[in-house]
């Protein structure tokens, strides 16, 4: 048997490597993670954009929409995005028959009062001027 009888022998460690597995203390990648670190960069520019926008970021955002409306409308454009998921839940078919009548009924509502706006008549009229009253007299003039 070739046991290692010594207590005090301490493992051999090549390359930051005991036996295939890392030795406490050294990482198996040094440079690190390129996605952790591409997170805290992007991290880090938005806090600083942050802040610069807090120093003045309204009045440049003025200055472009006056000085230059192409790129301010295309900054618009880029904060939008172009794809929007739309996720439908239930639906008509969801619905029980009270929520369905509910809902028919206020329908009508809405539909009736949209015809009795169109149908509504105008009053035409002129405004009639009234005279003023006369300015009240303070008791320091009189």
């Amino acid at each position: 048997m070739s046991a290692n009888t010594e207590p005090n022998t301490a493992p051999k460690v090549i390359d930051g490597r005991i036996n295939g597995r890392f030795a406490p203390g050294y990482s198996g990648n040094p440079g690190g993670s390129p996605d952790r670190a591409r997170k805290a960069l992007n991290a880090e520019t938005i806090a600083e954009l942050h802040k610069a926008f807090r120093r003045g970021g309204a009045k440049a955002i003025d200055k472009v929409m006056k000085n230059n409306p192409a790129v301010f409308l295309k900054l618009l454009v880029l904060l939008v995005p172009r794809e929007m998921q739309v996720e439908q839940s239930g639906g008509v078919k969801a619905m029980t028959d009270e929520q369905l009548e509910r809902s028919l009924a206020l329908i009508e509502e809405m539909l009736a009062q949209r015809e009795a706006g169109a149908n509504a008549r105008v009053i035409e009229g002129e405004a009639e001027v009234i005279p003023s009253l006369p300015a009240p007299v303070s008791a320091k003039n009189s």
